[in-house]
């Protein structure tokens, strides 16, 4: 069991509030990149860029592009875990068509009704939004036959629950495309208590 130091509670509201703030301020200056332009400098393929509408663009706060780990088929069930504004969710609800589904989890209401407002002004039928957390998925089991995750599993202070639910949702055969952040040193333990490094 990861041993967690951080109020759970005070950090969730924190990174809520960090998020909303994407969302409904996206021309404010974050200390991370957002934007379409941030989704171009990860290389997200331009027709597919074009397709994204501009509101669900605007609030992009991934660190890569999952969608380049395996194809996502069509017909497959899709969990987009953290979604965001809808940004990768919209893509994976072009690719998996009128057959699939895509389910987009988030923990910040004014995302997931970024989400909501995409899917519609797209007039996608096939995506559902649901409001929780990654360390307890509001999710049926072997349920999914992809994961996709962006830049939202490093913000979870318990990455060993988040994998249990994730291996739980998952069908016998599914997969998980995760594009995140790595450390590749020993974090201080000072830094691993600071809310605001965690929530930023």
């Amino acid at each position: 069991m990861t041993k967690v130091t951080v109020d759970v509670d005070v950090l969730r509201s924190e990174i809520e509030k960090t998020y909303a703030e994407v969302s409904t301020e996206p021309a404010k200056d974050f200390i991370f990149p957002t934007g379409r332009s941030w989704a171009i400098d990860l290389g997200y393929p331009e027709p597919e860029l074009s397709r994204v509408p501009e509101a669900t663009a605007e609030s992009f706060a991934g660190v890569a592009n999952p969608h380049t780990l395996g194809r996502i088929e069509e017909g497959a069930t899709v969990l987009d875990l953290g979604c965001g504004a809808g940004f990768d969710t919209l893509l994976a609800a072009g690719k998996v068509g009128e057959a699939g589904t895509v389910i987009a989890v988030d923990m910040t209401e004014a995302m997931l009704e970024k989400t909501r407002l995409g899917a519609q002004e797209l007039r996608i039928a096939n995506v559902e939004v649901r409001k929780g957390y990654a360390e307890a998925l509001p999710v049926e089991s072997n349920s999914i036959d992809v994961v996709i995750s962006n830049g939202v599993i490093n913000l979870c202070p318990d990455k060993e629950a988040v994998f249990q639910e994730l291996f739980r949702v998952l069908k016998p055969g599914g997969r998980v495309q995760i594009a995140d952040m790595v450390v590749h040193r020993e974090v201080p333990q000072e830094a691993k208590d600071d809310i605001n490094l965690w929530a930023g």
